[in-house]
């Protein structure tokens, strides 16, 4: 069982919690999920089994696209409506769209961002939420990202009786972006207290919500003897050029993690190499050396 599960994680559990459940369902110990969603955040989590595990750092690194709510006009702990109201500031009148989607333009591009403390991201050897539930602040890292695309999708709602606008947005980003933070950020260049009050992830490597499979009907296609829910690691990997390995480059260099001399044009681009197309290793082109070098390794992928 070599594949990904283009899964659709719910509401109220861990990108951990369910890849302990999929162990169960499937029998396995190597399945590894690529990016995590909390609790309050659901969509698309791409789920990587066998020997597509070797993969998961891959997936990671691939640019995520959300859909979500930020709420203008407080401000919370966690960042999300999970947490305690920190600020609120009463908003008059309702904030024009116009000026909403210039502070989507100016925050589209690179960015720095500090994680929040109610995050897994550790710090001497600690989760920044274990500091925050002792009620301890510490430096956080700056991380650089990149904000491919931020754009409101739908007409705000403005609450006049409590004074909060809540804005829907798209944003595709790269690894590692905090959107809970990028909801705060949003509000601050506006001089308004903010929040994240709804996320879903609607794609992550090349998968989006219609093409996934939730836990229930995983466990159900399990009983019936079907494992279609898995995509196989060349459908994954599809966006790679290809090499057709001969006899030669196979029992002599790849089985060995051998380097290959190839003519490839696009040297920019990590390489599959195929055994009977099968993809049986990822190569990169070193430039010092001049010639393609393993990448990861797949042998056992069939």
């Amino acid at each position: 069982m070599n594949g990904v599960v283009p899964f659709y994680k719910e509401l109220g559990k861990t990108s951990s919690d369910y890849v302990y459940l999929l162990r169960k369902i499937l029998k396995t110990k190597k399945v590894g999920h690529t990016g995590t969603l909390d609790p309050l955040v659901d969509g698309v989590l791409p789920i990587c089994v066998g020997q597509a595990t070797k993969l998961v750092n891959t997936l990671t690194n691939s640019p995520k696209e959300y859909e979500g709510e930020i709420t203008l006009g407080r401000s919370t702990t966690t960042e999300d409506r999970e947490g305690e109201t920190v600020k609120q500031v009463k908003l008059t009148e309702q904030i024009s769209k116009e000026k909403l989607d210039q502070v989507f333009q100016d925050m589209t591009g690179p960015l720095e961002q500090i994680p929040p403390m109610f995050s897994a991201v550790k710090v001497n050897g600690r989760k920044l939420y274990e500091y925050a539930r002792a009620g301890i602040e510490v430096q956080r890292p700056v991380r650089n990202i990149t904000i491919y695309d931020f754009h409101i999708i739908d007409d705000s709602q403005f609450d006049s009786e409590i004074g909060e606008q809540k804005v829907k947005f798209h944003v595709r980003c790269s690894k590692g972006t905090y959107v809970r933070t990028l909801a705060v950020e949003f509000g601050q260049r506006l001089g308004l207290p903010a929040f994240m009050s709804q996320l879903t992830r609607t794609k992550s490597a090349g998968y989006e919500i219609k093409d996934t499979f939730k836990l229930s009907e995983i466990e159900s296609m399990v009983k019936s003897g079907s494992n279609d829910f898995i995509k196989s690691i060349d459908d994954v990997l599809n966006y790679l050029p290809a090499h057709q390995l001969t006899d030669d480059e196979w029992e002599i260099k790849v089985i060995h993690g051998g380097f290959l001399n190839l003519n490839q044009q696009n040297q920019d681009e990590l390489l599959r190499v195929q055994r009977n197309g099968v993809t049986k290793a990822i190569y990169r082109f070193d430039p010092d050396r001049n010639t393609w070098v393993p990448d990861i390794m797949l042998l056992q992928n069939e």
